[in-house]
């Protein structure tokens, strides 16, 4: 074992003469903020601040060092770690067979918790200097209705930045207030790029801070619509949750003591709308794909691989499984997956330039099997009232209106009704982490007296259960679940439904 050295900038030049890490090529000192960014957890790290750095690294765009802020309890205690090792953090891009390649990020020149620091969040977001503010902040954070594609103004934080825009609390509040002050002072907006797993993420986040301009002022509002781009983009790489063992791990093989380390696949992709009107980093140096549509790109990732890890997730909890790799790596789930991808998933999809499908689905297999990840289905169970009805939702109904399959996905669906009961078939108990977990819970026992009880909900599944051929394939999965358990329900859809036509390709080809 190494001697540990504590991670800053002081200790690189020690790192790199004596640690199989690679260390930031370049001088920090030099790099100016030219992105604020909103969700500082280990994706960003892991994705966005990883290109940047490599773009540092090739000796461009020093004007895009990141100020990294945070809004949340969670994110005080992760700012105060990153800001002791001087904004520097290890990721450990980790191969199937375990072998990781260790790699210190420089490109985060600044965290910030906004309760703590309001007035120097706010002097980042209007400095002229700040061309774009970026964002991380989950599915559900943008509060637009699921059902009525409207911003939420009942929240009780929005209606409070509303009426104290001078001290706000939310990102909204935040974004807004900046917007308007660099208008009130002739200095050009800044760019909105999302950076979530949203269909059309720029146009959601456009409706989310002008409908909260709306509620303070609707000329800033219609000035938003008009001034402030909001491209679309599409974000991937697998990124388990950060555990203390990660920490030991980058200690005891690396020798660097790092409070805050990520560890992700490494596999990685981006695809943004080309529509920076004050500019932005050279990210296609780094491997970004920049596109005037991003469309076909976000549909094929959020349909194929962010919903194959619901349809992974759920029945895989129920059987006994606690990890995404155990879990594919059985036939039966794998089998599952590649036949939703193939004849659910893959019919509404267009042609998506440079890509092969049929590679991309094997992607996806080998990409969740990849043990050394550790990733824990838990992680993939969370907060699926934000992700179901906006990844999900749309294939159903795309199938429905085109007469395609929909058995796998009413059976996904079912199996999310199961899991929400908040016990396994072990008869075990299932802590539900989900913001609607009251709503869904209680949903799941109506089902047991009214089976349709679930999807029944408009907020969620809107009128997808007036839809007969869906809600006889969603009762006929959950009633099977309960009478002969997921397993022998898995069996028996995938036998009675065609194989995919690829399965038992060897992953990869």
């Amino acid at each position: 074992m190494i001697a540990p050295v504590e991670l800053s900038q002081a200790s690189l030049a020690k790192i790199q003469a004596a640690r199989q890490v690679i260390t930031p090529g370049y001088d920090r000192t030099l790099t100016r903020v030219g992105i604020v960014h909103f969700g500082v957890g280990g994706f960003h790290r892991s994705h966005q601040a990883m290109y940047l750095d490599q773009l540092l690294s090739l000796g461009r765009d020093r004007d895009w060092g990141v100020c990294g802020v945070g809004l949340l309890p969670a994110d005080r205690a992760r700012a105060g770690a990153l800001r002791r090792q001087d904004c520097l953090y290890t990721l450990l891009a980790k191969q199937d067979d375990g072998t990781p390649e260790a790699r210190i990020i420089g490109s985060l020149a600044e965290c910030l918790y906004a309760p703590d620091e309001p007035q120097k969040v706010m002097a980042r977001l209007t400095a002229p200097t700040t061309r774009i503010v970026s964002l991380t902040i989950t599915e559900g954070g943008y509060n637009v209705d699921q059902a009525t594609g409207a911003f939420d103004t009942s929240d009780a934080g929005v209606t409070s930045d509303a009426a104290n825009p001078t001290t706000p609390q939310t990102v909204f509040g935040y974004v807004v207030e900046a917007l308007g002050l660099r208008r009130a002072a002739g200095v050009a907006p800044f760019t909105v790029l999302s950076c979530d797993n949203l269909p059309g993420n720029g146009n959601v986040a456009r409706t989310a801070f002008a409908g909260f301009a709306d509620m303070r002022d609707p000329g800033l509002a219609a000035w938003i619509r008009a001034s402030v781009a909001f491209p679309n983009s599409m974000v991937d790489r697998i990124t388990p949750a950060t555990t203390p063992d990660h920490a030991a791990e980058v200690r005891e093989r690396f020798g660097v003591d790092d409070r805050c380390p990520v560890v992700c696949e490494p596999f990685t992709q981006w695809v943004i709308e080309e529509n920076f009107p004050r500019g932005r980093p050279s990210w296609e140096r780094a491997g970004v794909q920049m596109v005037p549509d991003v469309h076909p790109y976000e549909l094929m990732k959020l349909r194929l691989l962010n919903v194959s890890h619901q349809a992974l997730a759920y029945p895989g909890y129920l059987c006994g499984y606690r990890r995404a790799d155990e879990a594919v790596r059985d036939q039966l789930f794998e089998r599952f997956l590649l036949g939703y991808m193939e004849y659910e998933a893959g019919p509404t999809l267009p042609p998506v330039p440079g890509i092969d499908l049929s590679w991309y689905r094997h992607s996806v297999i080998r990409r969740f099997a990849n043990s050394a990840l550790g990733d824990t289905i838990a992680r993939l169970c969370a907060d699926t009232s934000d992700r179901i009805p906006k990844w999900m939702v749309p294939v159903v109904r795309h199938n429905l209106q085109s007469g395609g399959e929909v058995r796998r996905s009413a059976t996904v669906i079912a199996a999310w009704a199961r899991y929400a009961l908040g016990v396994d078939e072990q008869g075990r108990h299932i802590s539900v982490i989900d913001k609607r977990s009251h709503l869904t819970k209680a949903l799941a026992r109506e089902s047991l007296a009214q089976p349709l009880a679930f999807i029944e909900c408009p907020a969620l599944f809107g009128t997808l259960a007036q839809e007969t051929a869906f809600a006889a394939a969603y009762t006929d999965a959950l009633m099977s679940f309960r009478q002969s358990g997921v397993r022998a329900t898995l069996e028996r859809i995938t036998a009675d439904l065609p194989a995919p036509s690829s399965f038992g390709q060897p992953a990869g080809s």
